[in-house]
């Protein structure tokens, strides 16, 4: 626990309350562990982790651009949560107004970083399943998939860009964009540094 502890504190102390409901489930879980009631240390413990998740997503925002494209951020619609379990780490920013708008979405151990390396690993599965709408791409020299999709009744194109890296899975949407606009909002976006703070 003092490891956990020596290595957060940096990043917690530039953001008080998160700080501060740290060192109390830090105080609880230590407290709680010492007299044996196991229960209520590992809720602590949890509890640390989710406020460990927050501060690293708030830090994320942080490195997010200020406008993908022409959108600027919308500041007011950011969503940072932590879970402190299995899926953890979730940063949402939205960009732009509608009818053009776009998203970054980060979520450490997402649920599908798994199939999405299965079909970027695998050419075999790739080749068999021929879809003109998606295509393997590289950014910043990560494998990556790019969807498009097509909306039928305005005839406007919107693209979706997955991009895992390790244990992380960073999510770019724009609506009515072209693949270049995309792959130049996402090549902006800084990736290694996010992978550094998220892992």
């Amino acid at each position: 626990m003092k490891k956990i502890y020596i290595i957060v504190l940096p990043l917690l102390t530039s953001l008080g309350a998160i700080a501060q409901d740290f060192d109390k489930n830090i105080a609880t879980a230590r407290s709680t562990y010492s007299s044996g009631n196991l229960h209520d240390s590992r809720f602590a413990m949890e509890q640390i982790l989710r406020d460990l998740d927050i501060a690293i997503g708030k830090e994320i925002l942080k490195l997010l651009p200020a406008k993908i494209g022409a959108m600027a951020v919308v500041e007011k619609e950011d969503n940072v949560s932590g879970t402190g379990g299995a899926v953890g780490l979730y940063v949402n920013r939205h960009y732009g107004a509608d009818p053009k708008r776009g998203s970054i979405e980060i979520i450490n151990n997402s649920p599908l970083i798994n199939s999405i390396n299965a079909i970027l690993s695998m050419p075999i599965i790739g080749g068999m399943v021929r879809d003109e709408n998606q295509k393997i791409i590289k950014i910043q020299g990560y494998k990556s998939i790019l969807n498009k999709q097509v909306n039928t009744e305005t005839g406007k194109t919107n693209y979706e860009l997955q991009i895992p890296m390790n244990n992380t899975l960073l999510t770019l949407k724009m609506d009515d964009t072209s693949e270049s606009e995309i792959t130049s909002a996402a090549n902006g976006i800084p990736l290694s540094k996010i992978v550094q703070i998220s892992q």
